[in-house]
């Protein structure tokens, strides 16, 4: 059995498990992490740290190792000071606006239900406002790989203090990138929800429209199991949405799965060439994980929305979260905040009706992105910036360090910053993987994928990324396996008729050899028809499965058109889902295309 201080180098769940059902005990888990604690000795990591006996008595509560009932029995974890813990002070980065709640945050109490172990809160840029991590009254929290950069914002001390392995996760928040952007700087992972999936309830607010709790981890796996259980509607969150993102089963990346690149004019980073050499490293991970061509992506639109978020009207969002401070105790205020967030006097309504409309125009210009792109990815940031930097221009790196962040939350999209291969400079890197809101399965698993194909260190550890769970290829119990073959496969044209009921990609497989594929008249879209033979009298003919819920799977049906239905569909892996099947009545004049092997190969040889 590995050792207590071994197993802290870098404690992921699966680690930390192993060795729980070997008969470690977290008392000895928890009492290593504090030592390492003293040893990394950054007084800016945490604003409360919880006593150690305190910990040790939550430990000593959780009964005998469970981690069916509890997925994160024995995992040290840290919340980010803008999140209520019952008991504990919010400050939020402002000693004159502490108070100490009676309740926990929804999101922190569903993590202690499953067994996670609380250590303390941590640093933030004041009211979350600033993606540097210098904008505190507290001591800086140091950057875990290099302390002449800054440690990223405004979730800092999260960051910083996964980075280090203290803890497996960390709970931040994230309104412009500040969940994704310390990750990239401390090279961890950053998850940044579908908004609504996690309530906000008992988070003070910086922009309420905006906001999400992040979560950071060491790897996407961890992220996102912590993902799966802090994602719940709550009704007492008017911002919480009913299956926004909410986790389900990891699905396989599908054959057609569309990834886009900014396109050489949105590559932006400021001239710093180890920057732009470190994704173009990540690029080339990238196709070992997804072969096939990328999309080259105008990202003008997306870069004109981030403009919006504190040049426009949303900048007076942050004033309503703390107007009684600012209108009644501003000398509370760091003083960038109280610059930024008082800016917000220059807008009237109007301004902020106008900013809607702006956002309405651009935000139908960037969805034209994701008719043709599944997932974008883009860096996290153009450049590290120093804390020289920021000493001698507080606001213009901040803004920088958001090119490729301010736009998501605008535009109501789901996000996953993973480390990428290091610069020449030996400082971490990362990439930000971006698809429309539900989508967060699919991005935890091309991210777990990215991320050790990087083949780099969790945090400011030795350890190896550990190799990335498999996806199963098989429905859950409350799903229907359904068999594509046409205009429905991942990439072509009705796909999103499947994705946008929730389905998920199962595995490519060709039929059983009793099938021969028809071309059938009509279109766009155009269709095949799949229709069986006699035994032997066939061809193979290649199909995608997915999973879809009953619920999903009754609508789809329903809006099949003549001459096509649903039968059931022999696979050579001796399955027999449901498919498409088409009426003999629709094979008049149709074009027998079975020598292709499959749609997609038709498709191809008639130049699309």
């Amino acid at each position: 059995m590995m050792s207590a201080a071994e197993l802290t180098t870098f404690p992921t769940i699966a680690t930390l498990h192993t060795a729980y059902a070997a008969g470690a005990s977290p008392a000895e888990i928890i009492a290593a992490t504090y030592r390492r604690l003293e040893a990394v000795a950054d007084p800016g990591i945490f604003i409360t740290l919880r006593p150690e006996h305190d910990v040790l008595a939550d430990a000593a509560a959780l009964g005998p190792f469970d981690p069916d009932t509890k997925p994160l029995w024995g995992i040290p974890f840290a919340v980010k000071d803008n999140i209520d813990v019952a008991g504990l002070p919010t400050t939020a980065a402002c000693p004159g606006f502490a108070s100490t709640p009676s309740e926990t945050a929804f999101a922190v109490q569903r993590l202690l239900d499953a067994g996670a172990v609380l250590i303390g809160k941590t640093n933030l840029d004041q009211f979350a406002t600033g993606l540097v991590g210098v904008r505190t009254p507290y001591p800086v929290p140091r950057n875990a790989i290099d302390p002449r950069y800054v440690p990223g914002g405004s979730s800092s001390g999260s960051a910083v203090v996964v980075a280090h392995g203290l803890v497996t996760f960390a709970l931040g928040t994230d309104t412009a990138g500040s969940g994704r952007v310390p990750a990239a700087l401390n090279n961890i992972v950053g998850l940044k929800p579908s908004l609504g999936s996690v309530s906000s309830r008992g988070m003070v607010p910086a922009c309420r429209t905006l906001d999400t709790i992040s979560v950071f981890a060491g790897t996407v796996a961890d992220a996102h199991a912590v993902y799966g259980v802090i994602a719940a509607f709550d009704r007492e969150d008017p911002w919480s949405r009913p299956h926004a993102g909410a986790p389900a089963r990891l699905n396989a990346l599908s054959p057609g799965l569309r990834i886009g690149l900014p396109n050489p004019a949105s590559r932006k980073f400021a001239d710093d060439l180890e920057s732009e050499h470190a994704f173009d490293l990540a690029v080339a991970d990238l196709a070992t994980v997804v072969p096939g061509p990328v999309r080259a992506v105008d990202l003008t639109p997306l870069f004109d929305v981030a403009s919006l978020l504190y040049s426009g009207p949303w900048v007076a969002e942050r004033y309503q979260a703390i107007r009684h401070v600012i209108e009644t105790t501003p000398e509370l205020l760091h003083p960038v905040t109280r610059k930024i967030i008082g800016s917000a006097s220059a807008f009237s309504a109007a301004d902020a009706f106008g900013g809607l409309y702006r956002l309405a125009e651009l935000r139908h210009a960037a969805d034209a992105i994701w008719s043709s792109v599944d997932v974008l990815m883009v860096p996290t940031y153009p450049r590290p910036r120093t804390i020289a930097d920021l000493e001698s221009d507080p606001i213009g790196p901040n803004s920088e360090l958001g090119t490729y962040t301010n736009f998501v939350n605008l535009l109501d999209l789901c996000a996953l910053a993973v480390p990428g291969r290091f610069r020449d400079d030996g400082f971490p890197s990362g990439v930000t993987l971006i698809a429309p809101a539900g989508h967060d399965d699919l991005l935890a698993v091309l991210g777990g994928r990215l991320h050790a194909a990087s083949d780099v260190t969790l945090g400011a550890s030795s350890t190896k990324v550990p190799a990335p769970v498999e996806a199963s290829s098989t429905a859950a119990a409350n799903e229907i396996e359904l068999v594509v073959v046409g205009a429905h496969l991942s990439g072509m044209p009705l796909n999103h008729e499947l994705t946008s009921r929730g389905a998920r990609f199962l595995r490519a497989i060709p039929t059983a050899p009793d099938y021969k594929l028809f071309a059938l008249q009509g279109g766009p879209p155009f269709r095949p028809g799949l229709l069986r033979v006699a035994p032997g009298e066939g061809t193979p003919i290649a199909t995608e499965v997915w999973a879809i819920s009953a619920e999903g799977f009754g609508s789809f049906v329903a809006g099949i058109p003549a001459p096509l239905g649903i039968g059931t569909t022999r696979l050579a892996d001796g399955t027999a889902p449901k498919g498409f099947i088409v009426e003999a009545e629709g094979l008049k004049a149709a074009t027998d295309i079975s020598s292709f092997g499959g749609w997609r190969a038709y498709i191809r040889s008639r130049g699309g």
